[in-house]
Order: C-alpha cells, then sequence, then structure tokens
C-alpha cells in the first residue's frame, strides 16, 4: 500500500497539467462530455485504477464503467507488476543489449559482434562477409540508433566504422532475412511480435503476443512510426492495426495486405522460443520478448525487463476487458 501512494504522490508532483487538459480537452470533443467531466474522471482513474492520462486516453476509460476498468492494465499496475518480481539489479542482463547476446546466443542465431571487442579489420571483413548489416546502440531502446547498412567499397564500410564509433552504434548484426509471409506484410522492416511472459516455480507461461509492423522505415518500433496489432493465442491477427496518432489502418498502407486474419508462421515456435528464454534469467520473471520469423524460424531480436503495456482499446475489443484477468490466472496479484 505504501508503494501504491508513494507511486501516486510521485506521479502528481511530476504531472505535466498543461498537456494533461490538452488530452482532455480532446477526449471532451470525441466523447462529447464537458471536459471538466473528463478531467475529474481522469483524476479519479488515476487514483482507483493507476492509470494515467495517456492510459485514460490510450485504452478509452471514457467509454468503459466501473467493472471494465478494472480489467484494464494501466501503466502504474504495470509498474507493480515489475517491482514485485523482476529484480532490478539483474535488469541489465536483459535490456544491454550485448549481454543479452551473449546470454542468449543460442535464441539469436545469427552472427553478431561489439565493436569495443574486435578490430576494425574484425568489422570490414563482418560487413563485406554478410553485404548487409544491422546497427544499435547498446543500450538505447524504442528503436531508436538502429540503421542498416550495405556493403559498397572498403572506404565507404571504413567511414561508417568511424560514424558507428562516434555514434557509439557499438553492436553490429547480420541482417534477419524474414519469413516470406512476413515480407509480404511489409518488407522494409523486419516486423517482429512482442511476446510476453511470465515464470512462476520454474515454470515458464506464455501470457499473450502483438504484431509489430513497419510502415515506411527500417523500424517497427511503435515509437518511430511503426504501428501493431493484436494476436490470438494460434498467432492470428485480431484487430486493426494501430500507430501512435492513433490511425487505425485495417489493410497495411504500403503493401495493402489485410492485416485482420493475417496467421503468423511458425508462431508456435515462436511460443516455445520465448519459454525457453524465460528460463534463463528467472530473477526477471515477467519480460516482453521482440522474436522475428526469419526463413528458418523464429529468432530472438531483444528483450525487455521492463516491458511497455500493449492492450487493446475499447472501440476495438468485442467485450471490452482488458489483460489483468488473465495475468491473474498465473501472477495471482491483482
Amino acid at each position: 500500500m505504501l508503494h501504491k501512494i508513494t507511486y501516486m504522490i510521485k506521479r502528481i508532483v511530476k504531472l505535466d497539467y498543461k498537456n494533461m487538459f490538452k488530452i482532455a480537452k480532446s477526449i471532451s470533443k470525441k466523447a462529447k462530455k464537458p471536459r471538466l467531466f473528463i478531467v475529474i474522471d481522469m483524476i479519479n482513474c488515476g487514483f482507483k485504477y493507476q492509470a494515467g492520462y495517456y492510459d485514460y486516453q490510450e485504452f478509452e476509460f471514457y467509454n468503459l464503467n466501473k467493472e471494465q476498468r478494472k480489467t484494464y492494465l494501466t501503466r502504474g499496475k504495470n509498474n507493480e507488476i515489475i517491482r514485485r518480481f523482476n529484480d532490478k539489479d539483474s535488469f541489465h542482463l536483459i535490456d544491454n543489449k550485448v549481454e543479452l547476446f551473449k546470454g542468449f546466443d543460442k535464441y539469436i542465431k545469427r552472427d553478431w559482434i561489439y565493436l569495443k571487442e574486435c578490430s576494425k579489420d574484425d568489422f570490414l571483413d563482418f560487413f563485406q562477409k554478410h553485404e548487409n548489416i544491422i546497427v544499435k546502440p547498446v543500450d538505447e531502446g524504442g528503436g531508436k540508433g538502429i540503421e542498416k547498412f550495405s556493403y559498397t567499397t572498403k572506404d565507404e564500410a571504413n567511414k561508417i566504422y568511424d560514424k558507428l564509433i562516434k555514434n557509439k552504434q557499438l553492436l553490429v548484426e547480420e541482417c534477419i532475412k524474414q519469413h516470406k509471409d512476413m515480407n509480404k506484410l511489409y518488407d522494409k522492416s523486419v516486423n517482429t511480435l512482442r511476446m510476453f511472459t511470465f515464470i512462476k516455480d520454474g515454470t515458464p507461461y506464455f501470457l499473450h503476443a502483438v504484431m509489430k509492423m513497419g510502415n515506411g522505415g527500417v523500424v517497427d518500433n511503435f515509437s518511430s512510426g511503426g504501428m501493431y496489432t493484436f494476436l490470438s493465442d494460434d498467432g492470428k491477427a485480431i484487430i486493426p492495426a494501430i500507430d501512435q496518432a492513433d490511425n487505425i489502418f485495417e489493410k497495411h498502407p504500403t503493401t495493402n495486405i489485410d492485416i485482420v486474419g493475417f496467421q503468423v508462421p511458425m508462431f508456435k515456435e515462436a511460443v516455445e522460443l520465448v519459454k525457453e528464454c524465460a528460463k534463463v534469467v528467472p530473477q526477471v520473471a515477467y519480460i516482453g520478448w521482440d522474436v522475428a520469423i526469419s526463413e528458418k524460424g523464429p529468432v530472438l531480436v531483444e528483450g525487455n525487463a521492463f516491458p511497455g503495456v500493449f492492450q487493446m482499446k475499447a472501440s476495438l475489443s468485442k467485450d471490452k476487458i482488458g489483460l489483468i484477468p488473465k495475468y491473474n490466472k498465473v501472477m495471482g496479484i491483482f
């Protein structure tokens, strides 16, 4: 209880009230309810459900009754899960990409090098061998600093190396060749699955998954212009995709492929992969894994020891029920 009170006080002190009132104004127009009513309801949801104003907007709390609101996993409640089940001192084993790649190499299933632990010649050989590479900062998230390069000449490769050292884009990977069905959906980025697991008493559980898609760029991250849809327990897209601007896509805007009904290939194998990954660092019990479906099967892209909240909007959900009932079956926390 003390954690909740402390958390709420911190939230109140750090709250961006200007942005909150801006969002309340936008919701007021959409919901056709007085702005003052929306603001009061936002505050009420903050105390009752640990829902910030972004939660209130994203999950459409203004369209939910009291019982429905109780089922939604807000960011405050998500933080509570992490605080209770994830050992903070072990986060680096998941969130630091180099440590992840070393500890989970059998699930990465592709070549990679860390520029702090190899020479320029090693990089040049790696680049020439694979022709196409993906580079990443070690500690950044949300797709920041991720770039793709293609080998042309040795002189150009030397310039790229110098740039990577300067920008601290020190993790270099062989490009994933994704499954042909995932390419049909969108082939300019690797379209990944965010798959959530929880381990309890040595038994790993698969909780749920979303499919992220690129939309005009080389990354599929929501914060970098990508979009996502929710998957059924057998890997089929069950709602249209949404992006950060709240746009809804029945079809992919680039390829015109139907999103609802899209079947992720090798999904069962992907579930088994993340359940095996969950056993590696059991002291971090609740993890969001990014998994790609390659030509040869599912491969691990990265992990998130502080996983975000991916949850259906009320307007896209048939029953307007959030994630908490599903989570409670194995966590029993709420």
